[in-house]
C-alpha cells in the first residue's frame, strides 16, 4: 500500500517595500499562517512578540495589516525560501518537493538590502543560495514553538543583534 501524499501547497507574497534593509526569510508558512494568509498566524509563535518588544509597539494587538504597514515603515521585508511544497502539519521536518522562492529577483529589486537573516534551520539550509546574492546572510533562531529550546529572552538578544546592525530596530 503507497503512501497518499499531501496536496501542493502555495505560500504567501512578499511583505517589501522601497528602502527594505533587511530581509528575513522563513522556510514555508505553517498551517495556522496558510489558513490566516498571514505570515506568522500561530499564536505561540515569537515573530511579533519579538519585534513588539524590539520596536516598543504592541504589534500583537494590531490587526495584521497594521502590522504589515508597521514592518514595511520599519523597512523589514519578510518572505519565505520556498514558495511551494508538500507537507502535512507545520513541521519543517515534513517538508517534501520543496520549490524555492525567486529570493535573487526579490534581492534584485531591492538595492537597499543590509541583510538577509534566517528565521531558523530550516530556511538556512537555503544559505548556499543567499549567499551567493550580494548581501550579507543571517542565521537566526526559529521563532516557531518548537524551537523550545531557546528561550523568549535568548531570541530575543539574538534578533536585537541583527535588527540594531541593519538599523532596522
Amino acid at each position: 500500500m503507497s503512501r497518499r501524499r499531501p496536496p501542493p501547497l502555495v505560500g504567501l507574497p512578499p511583505v517589501v517595500a522601497p528602502g527594505a534593509r533587511l530581509l528575513v526569510l522563513g522556510s514555508f508558512p505553517g498551517v495556522a499562517s496558510l489558513v490566516a494568509r498571514q505570515y506568522y498566524a500561530h499564536p505561540r509563535n515569537h515573530f511579533w512578540p519579538i519585534l513588539s518588544a524590539l520596536w516598543g509597539v504592541d504589534l500583537v494587538a494590531m490587526p495584521y495589516p497594521q502590522r504589515l504597514d508597521e514592518v514595511r515603515r520599519r523597512a523589514l521585508a519578510i518572505w519565505d525560501v520556498y514558495a511551494a511544497c508538500r507537507r502535512e502539519g507545520s513541521l519543517d521536518s515534513a517538508i517534501e518537493d520543496a520549490r524555492l522562492n525567486d529570493l535573487a529577483g526579490l534581492v534584485g529589486r531591492t538595492p537597499t538590502l543590509r541583510a538577509i537573516a534566517h528565521n531558523g534551520g530550516e530556511s538556512a539550509r537555503a544559505m548556499r543560495v543567499t549567499r551567493a546574492l550580494g548581501v550579507p546572510v543571517l542565521r537566526l533562531p526559529s521563532t516557531s514553538p518548537a524551537n523550545a529550546s531557546w528561550s523568549f529572552e535568548r531570541k530575543l538578544a539574538a534578533w536585537r543583534e541583527a535588527l540594531q546592525a541593519c538599523e532596522v530596530a
